[in-house]
């Protein structure tokens, strides 16, 4: 190549590195306004924002990957943890963690109900954001766990990985056996189960740990304290999943004003056999 291929080549591969540059940027700005779900912001949510750096969340917590990473990172923390344990949360967060045990050191902010409010409208506008799955890694919690198939132990449930990828297609299991089908259920519903419950025993998370479970639902089904319709713990699992404010567990870590923090949308999201094979999946763990 002489020196005029050489100009002729600089030039041309700047003016097809701008052309495209430029065609990149008009397109990311025609699609912003449905990825950022701008449609959505409202006054409370532009106050929740400020509520947000009022209290200098971003220096503990991050937003899309961006923040401190001293606490989780919370881009779809309310659609893992819902609207009605945020805000219990965020009154009193001693009420759910105990601070010597558990090394939860976020401080009571002392908000008013409006404050909170607009703040959780705030984050559930955050994760309605398309961030077309950044960051790549999931909420940080005490004692998370991910599941593994055959038959399960408490020891067996606290040695797993949590970041254990999900089975790949080529080891999906039969439909006959439904424990295999409703471990993937577990894994892969949105919210994961994972993201509020553990598998290891003591590991309580914005929901109770799972292990032993099926020997709670037991002890529960057969309570005359019992306020809900099963008659058996494949019911009552069944129940606690599509229902859950049928029979609420005492604590206020749990629920509220006779609401369970555990979403209501999992009867409607999952297909009753889907209900089904996570509730056999679940009463594996005695």
């Amino acid at each position: 190549m002489n020196k005029r291929q050489a100009r002729l080549f600089a030039i041309g591969s700047t003016v097809v590195a701008a052309v495209a540059f430029l065609a990149l940027t008009i397109d990311s700005h025609r699609q912003f306004p449905a990825l950022t779900n701008a449609q959505n912001i409202t006054p409370a949510v532009t106050h929740g924002k400020n509520v947000w750096h009022k209290n200098n969340c971003i220096n503990c917590h991050t937003l899309f990957g961006e923040g401190a990473y001293y606490a989780p990172d919370l881009t779809k923390i309310a659609q893992q943890r819902g609207a009605p344990y945020l805000q219990a949360y965020l009154r009193d967060p001693s009420k759910f963690y105990d601070e010597q045990r558990h090394r939860r050191l976020m401080p009571k902010q002392d908000m008013t109900d409006a404050e909170i409010a607009d703040l959780v409208a705030f984050l559930d506008w955050v994760s309605k954001v398309d961030n077309q799955g950044w960051p790549p890694r999931p909420i940080l919690v005490t004692g998370a766990g991910v599941a593994i198939t055959g038959t399960r132990s408490a020891d067996q449930a606290a040695a797993v990985s949590r970041s254990a990828p999900p089975p790949g297609p080529e080891s999906l299991p039969s439909d006959k056996d439904p424990m295999a089908l409703g471990e993937i259920v577990f894994r892969t519903v949105s919210p994961a189960c994972t993201a509020c419950h553990s598998l290891v025993p003591g590991a309580n998370m914005a929901g109770p740990s799972l292990a032993g479970v099926a020997t709670r639902a037991q002890q529960i089904v057969s309570s005359p304290e019992y306020k809900g319709k099963a008659k058996d713990v494949e019911g009552y699992l069944s129940e606690s999943i599509t229902s859950p404010s049928a029979h609420l567990v005492p604590g206020a870590m749990y629920s509220a004003n006779g609401v369970s923090f555990m979403p209501a949308t999992f009867g409607k999201d999952l297909t009753p056999d889907q209900v089904a094979h996570l509730s056999a999946y679940l009463a594996s763990f005695k």
